[in-house]
């Protein structure tokens, strides 16, 4: 009788930790498929943007928005189910993607350099919108002044490939990146920017990563060994390896883009990036990877320091200023003063749209950084 109360005591358990396990893997089964939807819902909405607007700061802005939005769903899934993440073979996927993760670091750093530098060239062309302040006549020696602003413009703004190593982006000022306290540099600390002294005096920059860095070899350094998981680690994960792998690829092409559109050093953008097509995030990132690289062949972005629209306005604006400077005669003529007045509004709107979005984009970049160091320590804590 004893015996056959226990049988029926042990079959009852069996049957309830069953039952949890079950709910556990359904539970697992719809985050891991919400997951996948969301990333194609918001990669969808990327890809959807004209090409006026792609690479523009509000699009670069809204990518990171969602990788941020990516990043926190997949962290979610992790520490919803980290008792899974500690039994192999999924601690060894989980320690292989905060491994990627982590060299993703000196890409925001770059990227942060990069942003300050749009700003510098921002303040020449603010020296060229107060020599040519519309208060007052407009003179011989303002357009002088507005002169020499477009030419250290220019000389700023040209490919680091086309500049002398030793000379790179010397114009620019600013020494940072993104830790806290003043410890080991390999932890990536933030150093507070001095603003600069006065209106385009730039002291020279020394970049936040070493002179020989390159982020074309950091971007192969985080794309690579990336590829679909094996059958046997789907199964064996009960799908966490697929959601791995989406982040892992969400996470390359991010930084991809970040690469491609802000200035910084050895920004070349060739990357084997192959997605299978099954997958319903690959056809919006797809499209996106090559309409960027498109965007990247173009004759006159060949020779740009970066894709960003923004960027090519101010290319834009500055070359034609500097033509309009060449073929002007003093003293002005009221139609000639009209048609600087016209050409200096140009500057204007160029001038605003930077100063409306270079800051939120910082903002942005070093949350990006802060997340994924705070994964990184997540995930030592879960790996034990």
């Amino acid at each position: 009788m004893r015996s056959t109360i226990e049988y029926q005591g042990s079959s009852i358990l069996n049957q309830r930790v069953n039952q949890v396990h079950s709910m556990e893997n359904s539970s697992l089964e719809n985050e891991l498929n919400l997951f996948q939807k969301h990333v194609t819902d918001r990669f969808n909405e990327l890809s959807s943007v004209s090409n006026n607007d792609l690479l523009s700061l509000s699009w670069v802005r809204n990518l990171l928005d969602r990788f941020l939005c990516c990043q926190e769903e997949f962290r979610m899934i992790l520490h919803n189910h980290r008792s899974k993440v500690c039994k192999p073979p999924l601690d060894r996927l989980v320690n292989e993607f905060y491994e990627r993760s982590v060299k993703a670091l000196d890409v925001c750093n770059a990227i942060r350099d990069g942003v300050e530098m749009v700003r510098q060239w921002e303040k020449l062309l603010e020296i060229v919108l107060c020599a040519l302040d519309h208060k007052r006549i407009i003179s011989e020696g303002q357009f002088r002044r507005a002169k020499k602003a477009l030419v250290d413009l220019a000389i700023g703004m040209l490919d680091d490939s086309n500049k002398d190593s030793n000379n790179v982006f010397s114009f620019a000022s600013r020494n940072r990146s993104f830790g806290r306290n003043n410890v080991n540099r390999d932890h990536h600390h933030y150093h507070h920017r001095q603003d600069s002294s006065a209106l385009g005096h730039f002291r020279s920059l020394s970049w936040s990563v070493s002179r020989n860095w390159s982020a074309t070899r950091q971007l192969q350094a985080i794309g690579n060994n990336l590829c679909f998981p094996k059958n046997n680690d789907l199964v064996a994960t009960n799908g966490l390896a697929l959601a791995i792998y989406t982040m892992s690829s969400i996470l390359l092409f991010t930084m991809w883009a970040l690469v491609a559109a802000i200035p910084c050093q050895d920004r070349g953008l060739h990357l084997n990036f192959s997605i299978p097509r099954q997958l319903s995030w690959a056809s919006p990132v797809t499209l996106l990877h090559e309409r960027i690289f498109e965007e990247s062949k173009k004759r006159e972005r060949k020779n740009s320091c970066g894709l960003l629209k923004e960027i090519q306005k101010i290319e834009k604006c500055a070359r034609v200023m500097n033509d309009m400077a060449d073929s002007l005669e003093f003293p002005l003529s009221e139609e000639k003063e009209d048609e600087v007045r016209a050409k200096v509004e140009d500057v204007v709107n160029v001038c605003e749209g930077l100063k409306d979005g270079l800051n939120p984009l910082e903002i942005q970049v070093r949350e990006v950084f802060h997340r994924i160091v705070r994964g990184r320590m997540e995930g030592i804590e879960f790996l034990g």
